[in-house]
């Protein structure tokens, strides 16, 4: 007779078999308040050598290798490789690319919407912490279009590019909204904000980002006179 599975096995299992579930799935959101059922969920994973990952600027969770599994699961050359999804090096670059062009202006989106709803809220004599934005509510779109335009040429051309966004698409951490391209689920909990953003913002592909930011943002209210 097989025993009953308990909420944080339940959780566990839920996770490995979808990969990613949104925050306000019901027993991921009971976990993000109850301490108890998230270390159980945790301890039921690391069994297995994975790790629950969450971040308050995502929308979902996700499960990955703990550090200690990754050298028995992928040997020394997996280790010493750039990543482990085995992504051509033009897949990657536009991976980064991505991720800089969707999750830095999301968080400061968010950080700015946060802090204006604070500073809304300072007459409240009993407000609660408010939470951050939903990465759905502030996360931008690359146009399709702009993205070619713009990286078409470093990125392999039409060809390549568009292979590499199913790639991205089927890996999770991107989504196609018909000619723009969204956040997906993992690209805000897999990649390393705090090591990754210096290096762009403070390396030669931020003055490039910050062009083709402001050329977004122009873009509509230039439509709109139009």
């Amino acid at each position: 007779m097989s025993t009953p599975l308990d909420d944080a096995a339940l959780l566990a299992a839920e996770l490995l078999a979808r990969r990613w579930l949104p925050r306000q799935h019901p027993r991921v959101r009971r976990a993000l308040i109850d301490a108890e059922l998230w270390q159980a969920t945790q301890q039921r994973l690391a069994e297995v050598g994975l790790q629950l990952v969450d971040n308050i600027h995502a929308d979902h969770v996700a499960v990955a290798l703990l550090r200690g599994a990754e050298a028995a699961v992928f040997g020394e050359a997996g280790l010493a490789a750039n990543n482990n999804l085995e992504l051509p090096r033009d897949a990657q670059s536009l991976l980064v690319v991505l991720w800089a062009l969707i999750v830095l202006p999301k968080r400061e989106r968010q950080a700015a919407r946060a802090a204006s709803a604070e500073g809304d809220g300072q007459a409240e004599m009993f407000r609660t912490e408010r939470p951050l934005p939903s990465a759905a509510a502030v996360s931008p779109l690359v146009a399709y279009k702009t993205l070619l335009a713009d990286f078409g040429n470093q990125l392999g051309k039409k060809t390549r590019l568009d292979a590499n966004l199913k790639r991205l698409e089927t890996h999770g951490f991107i989504q196609r909204r018909g000619e723009d391209i969204a956040e997906g689920p993992l690209l805000d909990l897999l990649l390393d904000y705090d090591l990754l953003a210096p290096r762009i913002l403070d390396g030669a592909l931020g003055d490039v980002l910050a062009r083709t930011r402001a050329q977004a943002e122009a873009a509509p209210s230039s439509g709109e006179a139009a």
